[in-house]
Order: C-alpha cells, then sequence, then structure tokens
C-alpha cells in the first residue's frame, strides 16, 4: 500500500465517519465493509438482508458492520417521503405523468433502487458518504445525487478526478509524489465554466484528500497564447475563459492558464514561457479541455510512467458520493471508501 493511501486512511481514522455502502449483495463491497471495520477508518453501514448477506459471506467477519434493511427498517417511510417531495412536480418523460404518484410509490421505488435509498440516508444526515457502482452503472450512482443531493454552494458542475500517485523512486517533475488530474471520467466536452468549476472541485480534492497544497494548471496545446484554434474548434479560448472565472470565483487558489503539459510541470519550461506565473514549472492539479484529453493523459501516466491512478473521484456534491468501477476489487472499495470519509471532513 502507498504512503499516500496510508496517509489518506490515517487523516480518515481521525474523522471517524460513517459510510453507506448500498451493494450488500456484492461480496467484494462485503469484504471491504469488514477490512474497514478492522482497520477502523470509517464506520459502515451496509444496506441488504442480514442472513442473506451471511448466509453469501460464510468467511467474511461481519462483526461490527450495521447492516440495515430497508424493507425493515422503521425510517424507510420518512425517506420515501423525503424522495416525495424532493421530486414532487417532476414529470417523467416516458410516460408523461408524475415521477411518483404518492409516499407508497416513492417507498416502493426505493426498495428496488437502494442507491437511491442511501442517497436518501445521506441528505437526512443519518451518514456522512455513499459508495458505490461495484454492480451498478455510474448513471444509476450518480442520478441519486443529482437529484435529492445536489451540488455544493456555488459549484453546478459534478466532475470526476484521479489521484496520480507516483512509482517509488524520485520523479524531478513531480516532487510531492502525488498530483491530481481532472476530469478524466464524466464531463465529455465541458464548456468554459463548468471547466472553471472541475478546476475549484480538483482543487480541493488536492488539499483536502491528496493531502498537498494545490497549483491548478488549465491544460491546452497553447501557452498563454502561443496556440490557438478559434477559427475551428475554439478550445484555446475555452481555456483561458475558464482560467478567468475560476480565478474570479476563487481569487484564494493558486491557479493559471492557459499551459502546454511541459509548461506547467517543467521549471525550465516555465520560466521560458511563463515567467510571471506561481503555477508554470511547479503544478500538481491538471485540469484537462475534455475528457479525451483526459482520459488518455491518465492511462499514458499509468501506464507509461507507472502512476497508481486513485479514482475516479467524484467531486461536485454537496455531501460525499463516489462511484466504483464495476470491474473493482475489494481493495479498490475499501480505498474509495477512505476517499469518501476524508471528503466528509
Amino acid at each position: 500500500m502507498s504512503k499516500i493511501l496510508e496517509n489518506i486512511k490515517a487523516q480518515a481514522k481521525l474523522l471517524n465517519k460513517r459510510i453507506v455502502l448500498p451493494e450488500g449483495e456484492d461480496s467484494r463491497v462485503v469484504v471491504a465493509a469488514s477490512e474497514t471495520v478492522k482497520e477502523g477508518f470509517a464506520r459502515v453501514v451496509l444496506l441488504g438482508n442480514p442472513e442473506e448477506i451471511a448466509k453469501a459471506n460464510p468467511t467474511v467477519d461481519l462483526n461490527g458492520i450495521e447492516i440495515i434493511d430497508p424493507v425493515t427498517y422503521d425510517k424507510t417511510v420518512t425517506y420515501a417521503e423525503m424522495l416525495y417531495k424532493a421530486r414532487e412536480g417532476k414529470i417523467n418523460k416516458k410516460t408523461g405523468l408524475p415521477e411518483y404518484a404518492d409516499v407508497d410509490a416513492a417507498k416502493a421505488s426505493i426498495l428496488k433502487d437502494y442507491t437511491m435509498y442511501a442517497a436518501l440516508m445521506l441528505k437526512a444526515g443519518d451518514v456522512d458518504g455513499l459508495v458505490s457502482g461495484a454492480c451498478h452503472s455510474t448513471a444509476n450512482t450518480l442520478r441519486p445525487g443529482l437529484q435529492v443531493i445536489k451540488t455544493a454552494p456555488g459549484i453546478n458542475t459534478v466532475s470526476s478526478s484521479f489521484i496520480m500517485i507516483a512509482p517509488d523512486g524520485e520523479n524531478k517533475y513531480n516532487p510531492d509524489g502525488v498530483c491530481v488530474f481532472a476530469d478524466c471520467a464524466i464531463n465529455i466536452e465541458p464548456d468554459a465554466q463548468q471547466i472553471a468549476d472541475i478546476a475549484i472541485s480538483s482543487a480541493e480534492t488536492a488539499k483536502n484528500i491528496a493531502l498537498i497544497e494545490p497549483r491548478v494548471a488549465m491544460l491546452s496545446f497553447s501557452t498563454k497564447g502561443s496556440g490557438n484554434d478559434d477559427k475551428f474548434f475554439k478550445s484555446v479560448p475555452k481555456m483561458q475563459e475558464a482560467t478567468r472565472l475560476a480565478k474570479e470565483a476563487r481569487p484564494d487558489i493558486i491557479l493559471d492558464g492557459e499551459f502546454q503539459f511541459d509548461a506547467a510541470v517543467a521549471p525550465e519550461v516555465g520560466k521560458l514561457k511563463a515567467p510571471d506565473s506561481k503555477v508554470a514549472g511547479n503544478a500538481n492539479v491538471f485540469i484537462f479541455p475534455n475528457i479525451n484529453a483526459g482520459n488518455i493523459g491518465y492511462k499514458i501516466a499509468q501506464r507509461f510512467g507507472g502512476y497508481m491512478a486513485l479514482g475516479p473521484i467524484c467531486q461536485g456534491f454537496a455531501k460525499p458520493i463516489n462511484d466504483l468501477s464495476r470491474g473493482c476489487s475489494s481493495d479498490d472499495v475499501i480505498a474509495v471508501i477512505a476517499i469518501t470519509a476524508l471528503q466528509a471532513q
């Protein structure tokens, strides 16, 4: 286990947050719940039928895990009422009818969708964070968050980031041994305002989760106007406008752009191309212009550079929600639980 992840767990342990895992039917999640409780960096609520979970996982120690069965839990009706009120007046586009005719309809729905049930627990303040997605789609994880948790104050964009952990050994361009890449998984072609939101959220992730002081670089194929595609795609002006918007919204964040990647990380190039910048040559948070660049970039770092990619970490929600890959391991789930606990501080 990397020292970065060890530090994340140590910080999470001090917070003692309560994290809900709605996928009690998945053995990887059950194992992760057990290990989390043993390590003590979070309290865990697992949704499902206790007898069925125990029967499906005979070798897993379930002691210390709070298992809640939504079918019999005394707060289920309260959660159904919350959902009905939150979505009252919303029309189902397929049927043309209200999403939920009444509280009973909302109750029937959440008993089929435990991720929504978990989101309502989070909204009610009964848990501090939510981790799902081991056996459900990203859309199924994010939709409840967007519908009932909403975005954080001042942020209108839910996004994702990866904490990139350097392999053992020195890297002169990454002396911290860790950096943040965004958005690599959610927003396909974000506009300038969305990129500004992504940059602000990523700076918070860097500070609270990666435990580094963020220096945010807005990336492009251009550095400070050295290149332009205004005639065709306007991607350079987009990053320039995103930089302006982010600085205006959060002047306290050390942020600059637009930069080519080498100008962002190499001191000798940064001094040459942007001598007055506080970010050029020593950035540790990298904001990509679209998902193509972000997804390709993090996978190049992962495969060619040997970096560990921790994530995707969801950003921008009012309360912590994180999505797992359906190919995740129990260790992946454990790491995301620790990250979610830190986000809840």
